[in-house]
């Protein structure tokens, strides 16, 4: 089953209603055990780096959460926050990331002379990497984002698709069985659909 990881940080109804419209059982956990179980994880995120990250600890759900990724194979999304939580850390605070991604996520600095606001709030066209699995070549991809901080990949072969803000922002990554968006799918209408309903159909295997 889909299961979004419930860790009191986010909105998880969102991503389990969105998923639901389209056909899709899923359910909110935080048992080690559900997670093991699970066909496809979702670890979304919102706020800050630390306290996202100690609430993460908190929750003893990280062996599990690494077991299924590792051990087991399951497909994982990282959605907004959830996404920079996958790197090695933030200038947002001091707190280590997952280190599963090796990224490093940075504020958002645009020369004022461009005046464009941060945080981005608002929509943007994405373009993605041929073989992007969350992204088919034969569809237009526009998303909603919020954010302040941008993860910069240490391998651009991570790099599974970038928006055009004061230069090209990561805005997905992808690692084996590891992925992310900067986005909110679950606020991004049929593009958001389209992107989950692809996690679930062309991740697995």
């Amino acid at each position: 089953m889909i299961t979004i990881v419930d860790y009191g940080v986010g909105n998880p109804g969102a991503l389990v209603n969105m998923l639901e419209f389209i056909g899709y059982e899923a359910r909110i956990t935080n048992q080690p055990s559900a997670i093991l179980e699970a066909s496809h994880l979702l670890l979304p995120g919102v706020g800050a780096f630390d306290a996202a990250m100690q609430r993460l600890r908190a929750s003893n759900l990280i062996p599990a959460l690494e077991k299924a990724t590792f051990v087991r194979g399951t497909p994982l999304l990282g959605v907004c926050l959830g996404m920079q939580l996958l790197g090695r850390g933030s200038e947002e605070g001091a707190s280590d990331g997952l280190g599963w991604i090796q990224a490093d996520t940075v504020r958002m600095r645009p020369d004022s002379a461009l005046k464009l606001k941060v945080p981005f709030m608002g929509w943007a066209d994405i373009e993605a990497v041929q073989g992007a699995k969350l992204f088919t070549d034969d569809s237009q991809f526009r998303f909603y984002f919020t954010h302040s901080y941008r993860m910069q990949c240490h391998d651009a072969a991570d790099v599974a698709a970038t928006y055009q803000f004061d230069q090209p922002i990561v805005c997905s990554v992808q690692h084996d069985n590891i992925y992310g968006v900067q986005f909110h799918p679950e606020k991004s209408h049929r593009f958001g659909m389209k992107l989950l309903s692809n996690f679930v159909e062309r991740t697995v295997g």
